[in-house]
């Protein structure tokens, strides 16, 4: 195990970078995992990791020892003072355990005939990350995300993930309109306002959900680009949903009429 203690060491520094730093977990392909149920998520889906963090504070902690034991012995281990783990850490209780691992790559093209969430410029890491969550939960699983948004990667879209990101298919930086205009299924909006209401549209065997960006929704060539538009009914004094709500509404409005056994429970 190796031990750093100076915030000059260059292996600091180089931890620092992925984790503030999305120019750098793109240029060296590399992400830090923050917790264990990331890092175990990563295990099932995706291998080992390339190394362990942990803090003085959870060297000594059951699960942190026990997950050591069981790591292959190739993998380095390396252990920080608490107060340099705290730059690191994204919560004010941090986990004491981290991963640095390598990004996942999609293992397809992007598929015309598949179920898809398309997000347009979405913003905050706190909503990519539920929305994947809930995409993953659904069972959709290509994802597709225009250049603007919050980098799916992050660690606090990975960490509002819960581990999600590992069982999707995701695509950055994507053309939406063009993705839309090819989509082989039925590629729905939702609007504010819109004519059609979620429970009374039809859903076409196979669908592209596409949500817009917090502030201002879908930019005029990606909503001009979807087939339909549907509006959520509210009849609470409202006037819209947080993105990651309407996505989840909708996503699960889809596994409904799908399996219609799963509305009958009481």
């Amino acid at each position: 195990m190796k031990r750093i203690s100076s915030r000059d060491n260059a292996h600091y520094r180089e931890l620092k970078r992925l984790h503030a730093s999305a120019r750098e977990r793109r240029r060296s392909g590399r992400l830090l995992l923050d917790g264990m149920h990331l890092i175990t998520a990563y295990q099932q889906r995706c291998g080992s990791p390339l190394e362990i963090v942990i803090s003085d504070s959870a060297a000594g902690r059951r699960e942190v020892v026990d997950h050591l034991a069981n790591c292959p012995p190739a993998i380095p281990v390396t252990q920080l003072p608490d107060a340099l783990w705290g730059e690191l850490a994204l919560v004010d209780t941090p986990s004491g355990i981290m991963a640095v691992a390598a990004w996942p790559q999609p293992a397809t093209t992007i598929d015309l005939a598949a179920d898809t969430v398309v997000l347009d410029g979405v913003q905050d890491p706190g909503n990519v990350g539920s929305i994947l969550r809930s995409a993953a939960a659904a069972g959709f699983q290509q994802i597709l995300l225009s250049a603007d948004c919050a980098q799916a990667w992050s660690p606090k879209t990975l960490r509002a993930g819960m581990g999600a990101h590992f069982q999707l298919a995701i695509h950055e930086g994507g053309d939406l309109p063009a993705f839309l205009t090819s989509y082989h299924g039925q590629s729905i909006a939702t609007a504010v306002g819109a004519a059609a209401d979620l429970y009374s549209a039809g859903l076409a065997p196979a669908v592209a959900w596409v949500f817009g960006s917090e502030g201002q929704g879908l930019r005029a060539a990606v909503l001009a680009a979807t087939q339909l538009q549907v509006s959520i009914p509210m009849p609470g004094d409202c006037e819209s949903l947080n993105v990651a709500a309407a996505a989840a509404v909708c996503l699960f409005e889809t596994v409904r009429r799908r399996h219609p056994a799963a509305d009958g429970g009481g």
